[in-house]
């Protein structure tokens, strides 16, 4: 029987840095604000590169940006590389300002058009990291 791959890691923040010193997004204070709005929800959260993108982790992957868009930034949520279609999250995450956009029973992506958009949607952002971390400890 063929053994499953180890799961991938992320390589560390100082790699982060160097990607997105030699990326050209139109969001780039946006992207960097975000980044410290989601390592100040929780002092376990650890971020890395993960597939060509900013990502963040406890004890798995919950978090990582898509920058090919030029006019946002999103931050896609989820549980790891792997689908997990039987967890309860969409139903247990309280999303009172309905920033998730749901993709799946275990994904979903909140969508940042601006710094102001970052601004207002700030406390209900961090208040969504901090719920969904508790799903991959």
């Amino acid at each position: 029987m063929p053994r499953n791959p180890a799961p991938a890691r992320s390589k560390p923040t100082a790699d982060v840095e160097t990607l997105l010193a030699e990326l050209d997004h139109p969001l780039a204070s946006e992207i960097s604000q975000l980044r410290a709005l989601i390592r100040s929800a929780d002092p376990r959260i650890a971020e890395g590169v993960k597939w060509n993108a900013p990502s963040f982790h406890t004890t798995e992957h919950f978090a990582t940006f898509h920058l090919r868009a030029r006019d946002a930034i999103q931050v896609v949520m989820h549980l790891g590389a792997k689908p997990r279609p039987d967890v309860s999250i969409r139903s247990e995450i309280a999303d009172p300002a309905a920033l998730l956009e749901w993709r799946s029973a275990d994904r979903a992506i909140v969508t940042f058009r601006s710094h102001a958009d970052v601004e207002s949607k700030r406390d209900a952002f961090v208040a969504l990291v901090r719920q969904w971390i508790e799903f991959v400890e």
